[in-house]
């Protein structure tokens, strides 16, 4: 496990904002994969989500990166994809944020690579309508 000291939340919080930030955007498919108990894993947690077009490919990883810096004042500590908007990755050290488009995302199954982790479903959140 890589320390992240350069932020006061836990990577429990800073999982939890990735996902809000997926959520923000509409991110379709959204999983958390708790990796602490594999052997040699990279980091505390991987958060996937799936988007339909390299344009919210784009906006949701936006987002995440919006969402993460407003509540710890973090950046990532790499990020790689944005030029491409197939499969964009942001590392924060203790949480990694998988944004890929649809098809990309079943050709790389990282789930499956990762297999040994324990996997959540994030369901998607329920719209609300103004009366």
């Amino acid at each position: 496990m890589r320390i992240n000291n350069n932020s006061h939340v836990t990577a429990e919080q800073l999982r939890d904002l990735v996902v809000k930030g997926m959520q923000e955007k509409k991110a379709t498919d959204v999983v958390v994969m708790d990796l602490r108990n594999v052997k040699n894993a990279i980091c505390d947690y991987f958060v996937i989500c799936s988007g339909n077009s390299d344009t919210q490919i784009d906006a949701i990883s936006t987002s995440i990166e919006e969402e993460v810096y407003k509540a710890s004042h973090q950046d990532p500590w790499h990020k790689e994809g944005k030029l491409n908007r197939e499969w964009i990755l942001l590392d924060y050290v203790d949480v990694v944020a998988h944004v890929f488009k649809k098809d990309r995302r079943s050709f790389y199954d990282l789930e499956q690579l990762w297999g040994d982790a324990e996997i959540q479903y994030v369901e998607e959140p329920v719209l609300t309508t103004a009366a």
